[in-house]
């Protein structure tokens, strides 16, 4: 541990010698590395989460944005300011009810108007499962293209943050994968934040974006001031290797490319770093070919490791590349247990563990 601590000290202290406009932001589990994307403002991911909604209320006079205290800005500050704006006609709050936050857009979605729905906390999105799932999912298969549900975009923080205990901390995203109709995505950081909620909010099926909530403050980047989309279903390729393939999401790609930096300076084990971006549906060709290239793959996620989404990607990558794997594929995630308070940090899939399964693969 303290070796690995070391070099990791030195890790960081190269790269901020390497010329980076500001420094790595470091948390208890990750160091966030920022996309660059050329000039832009320089927002933390809520920030870019207020702009896009911004400029989605400003562009389409349906659009709705409603959920818990979201009419106050929200808990994490990502609606500041936009009922000021566009009235509490437009921006308000619902009642305590996650069921009926979802039936309402479903219902708002249906009528052709633009549904922004926040979830206040992902491990609060379990009584709404049946209306998104059930209802806003099968829409338009059920009624044989006469209705649908596009236009509905669901926000929803999610994931670890240091303290938030068992009901402040999951990572639901499995749970909505296995539901034909519906986008899943979620985002590293605000330039894909923005990109991506203005592309669920002009997609024509039902969308879910899980906001890593850890990162709406950590993660500062120059975000594009107008109007951009992310594509859907696309995956990104942050770091480009030949010896393993480091496949993640949300905060966890960050995970990842600090392990992908202490593996090629203590390791020289030249790692590919790919942020999936897309649960649903992800990018397949992406994740083969690189999976093709390599012959090794890890998959860390911060859900438990039983039926976690990493199970899916494990089965396809080992049925549609198994003849040019050199090892078994690995996950590195979550312990199949209720999410911990003090003993967080023993739960994470952090960049300790991560570094020893890249060194499990590369001798097996």
């Amino acid at each position: 541990m303290n070796i690995v601590s070391t070099q990791l000290g030195n890790s960081l202290y190269n790269c901020v010698r390497s010329n980076l406009r500001w420094p790595l932001w470091t948390r208890s589990h990750f160091t966030y590395y920022p996309t660059r994307m050329g000039t832009g403002k320089r927002m933390n991911m809520f920030n870019a989460i207020n702009n896009a909604m911004d400029l989605a209320l400003d562009e389409n006079k349906s659009a709705l944005l409603f959920g818990e205290d979201v009419g106050f800005g929200g808990v994490f500050r990502c609606s500041v300011n936009l009922r000021n704006k566009y009235g509490s006609q437009r921006v308000f709050n619902t009642p305590l009810c996650e069921q009926g936050i979802a039936g309402f857009a479903i219902g708002v979605a249906n009528t052709g108007a633009t549904a922004i729905a926040e979830i206040q906390f992902a491990d609060y999105i379990f009584p709404s499962f049946d209306q998104i799932v059930n209802e806003a999912a099968k829409y338009r298969y059920r009624s044989g293209g006469l209705f649908d549900c596009g236009s509905l975009t669901f926000r929803v923080p999610c994931g670890a943050v240091g303290h938030g205990a068992l009901y402040h901390s999951q990572s639901p995203e499995a749970y909505f994968a296995h539901t034909p109709g519906l986008r899943v995505v979620v985002p590293r950081g605000p330039i894909k934040a923005k990109g991506l909620i203005l592309a669920c909010i002009r997609d024509p099926n039902p969308c879910i974006v899980f906001e890593p909530k850890t990162l709406y403050r950590a993660a500062v980047e120059e975000v594009p001031a107008e109007y951009y989309t992310s594509q859907l279903g696309k995956a990104d390729i942050l770091r480009h290797g030949k010896d393993v393939t480091l496949i993640g999401w949300g905060t966890q790609v960050h995970v990842l490319l600090e392990v992908a930096e202490i593996a090629k300076s203590t390791l020289n084990i030249d790692c590919e770093v790919i942020d999936l971006v897309s649960i649903l549906p992800w990018d397949a060709i992406t994740i083969c070919t690189s999976a093709k290239k390599t012959g090794r793959v890890i998959i860390a996620h911060e859900a438990p490791l039983t039926q976690g989404f990493g199970s899916e990607l494990a089965s396809y990558i080992q049925e549609k590349c198994f003849l040019h794997l050199e090892a078994p594929v690995k996950r590195v995630a979550g312990w199949d247990t209720p999410f911990p308070h003090v003993f967080e940090p023993f739960y994470m899939p952090d960049k300790h563990r991560c570094l020893s399964a890249i060194n499990d693969i590369v001798n097996f």
